[in-house]
């Protein structure tokens, strides 16, 4: 999996990431020399300083061109230990193991890799594929609720763009998924990261197709800016996106009611997101310029006209779009 001339590993998580799951990690490097570079995580560190600060030890403990980052975490260290390897030496391979089932299902996959700006979500960033993603579901057995329901919206947001069959899976087993029942999570998995990587492989660098996956993340990014990215988990802000747009998708008549009642009836299945009380529409809206799917000062909303397909499109209502965000903030 690894080049065979592969110099000094560096095994990028977070603390209590590696107390729970190091050793497993320890057994399968064996003898390889390695060092382990801790993050301290969350939203509020995912930063350039930490790309800086990580990228500082590399070279203090050895790191070089033929040097690899092992990526270990969730969907945040999968992000900022990415974009470290992508940059350092101008580019070292990076292996992506993910533990949270958000990582599993998307931020693992298909290379993009990035920090956040004080005026938004992912804007420094870079397309820097992996060797490889390592998948093991036994990860999320230490997994909380929370953390759990989070990754599962993106498993929505993929049945919603391109499997109506998958949608359907989810909107008739919400029991057995919440439950953790090992065959229906293998499923969510399984079938997630399938729709990304043909998705991805059709258009790697979002030129055009890539961009359905940012379904319910134009409005989820805004969320999370305005909040200072410490009140909400990515999967719940993305949960909020995603029923704005539906709104704004049935306020631009793009979506029949009943389509738009099945999803935003299945996101609730999967339990209510924390509380939005003191959030301001206008706020949010004023957010959504400095998403990276602005063109030309407009911004392309990626929107459901059925389920298992979306259009992506700057052609809509701006009292549209306040509106959807209220609704979303009221629901």
């Amino acid at each position: 999996m690894l080049p065979s001339k592969t110099g000094k590993l560096f095994v990028i998580t977070e603390p209590s990431v590696w107390h729970l799951h190091g050793s497993a990690v320890q057994r399968s490097l064996g003898s390889r020399e390695y060092e382990v570079l801790f993050f301290r995580g969350g939203e509020v560190n995912k930063r350039l300083a930490s790309v800086e600060e990580l990228a500082e030890q590399m070279v203090c403990r050895g790191g070089e061109r033929s040097s690899a980052v092992i990526a270990f975490g969730g969907g945040i260290v999968n992000d900022v230990a990415g974009f470290t390897a992508a940059v350092f030496m101008r580019g070292i391979p990076v292996l992506q193991v993910p533990t949270t089932l958000l990582a599993q299902v998307d931020a693992a996959i298909g290379g993009k890799t990035g920090v956040n700006l004080a005026a938004g979500k992912n804007l420094v960033g870079s397309f820097h594929q992996p060797l490889a993603v390592l998948i093991d579901p036994d990860l999320l057995s230490t997994l909380s609720d929370r953390e759990l329901r989070a990754g599962l919206y993106e498993v929505i947001k993929a049945g919603v763009i391109r499997d109506a069959d998958l949608f359907q899976f989810l909107a008739h087993h919400s029991t057995e998924i919440l439950a953790r029942d090992p065959a229906a999570l293998d499923r969510a998995i399984s079938d997630s990261v399938r729709i990304k990587a043909e998705v991805v492989s059709a258009d790697e660098k979002e030129g055009d197709l890539r961009r359905i996956l940012n379904f319910g993340h134009t409005f989820g990014h805004a969320l999370e800016a305005e909040t200072a990215y410490a009140r909400f988990l990515h999967g719940e802000a993305v949960a909020f996106g995603m029923i704005a747009a539906v709104h704004l998708a049935l306020l631009e008549g793009l979506l029949a009611e009943g389509d738009g009642r099945q999803i935003l009836d299945c996101i609730a299945a999967y339990g209510r997101i924390p509380s939005l009380a003191g959030i301001d529409a206008r706020a949010i809206a004023q957010r959504l310029v400095s998403d990276k799917k602005t063109v030309h000062g407009r911004v392309h909303f990626v929107l459901p006209n059925r389920i298992g397909s979306t259009v992506v499109t700057a052609d809509v209502d701006g009292a549209h779009v306040l509106r959807a965000i209220g609704t979303a903030l009221g629901a």
